[in-house]
């Protein structure tokens, strides 16, 4: 491997926002699965959680208060992926991105089609980077998100939180 994939930082702090008008931290079994893949993984460690309403300007107001927080270097939702008019997440998020990584979002529905078939088209999980901060969307189901914390986020969190803050 070269020397560009080797490295990565020694510790992240990730953020999670769940963003549902119809959950509370009570039901959120999305965000527990995610709150557990972290607190599984040796060196990232969960900094806040925060439960949004499917609101743009409440999305908006979230992820650039989080962004601003020295001790977050990476927000996760989960939430608002889909294409219902109040799916509204990606929409928000990037326009926020200065630099978009599609490859999550094709990786993620390629891996979701192995287990939901082609219903994976309907969801437009992405990622990108706003100031520094790596920001992943995930759907809103509880195996979409550990799919993609457990299997595509969490092994890549500390080579892109470096590439990102370089």
């Amino acid at each position: 491997m070269s020397p560009h994939h080797d490295h990565g930082v020694d510790e992240v702090s990730i953020a999670l926002v769940t963003i549902s008008t119809s959950r509370t931290k009570a039901t959120d079994a999305s965000g527990d699965a995610i709150v557990a893949a972290v607190t599984d993984t040796p060196g990232v460690t969960l900094s806040d959680r925060r439960l949004v309403d499917d609101d743009a300007d409440a999305i908006e107001t979230t992820l650039g208060n989080l962004v601003a927080d020295p001790d977050v270097d990476a927000i996760v939702t989960t939430g608002g992926t889909g294409i219902t008019p109040d799916d509204v997440t990606i929409d928000v998020a990037e326009d926020a991105f200065e630099v978009e990584l599609p490859g999550f979002g094709e990786h993620f529905r390629r891996r979701s089609i192995e287990d939901i078939g082609t219903h994976a088209i309907a969801t437009r999980a992405t990622a990108g980077v706003i100031d520094q901060t790596v920001v992943f969307c995930l759907p809103g189901s509880e195996a979409a998100v550990t799919l993609g914390t457990e299997e595509i986020i969490l092994p890549e969190i500390a080579h892109l939180v470096a590439m990102a803050t370089r």
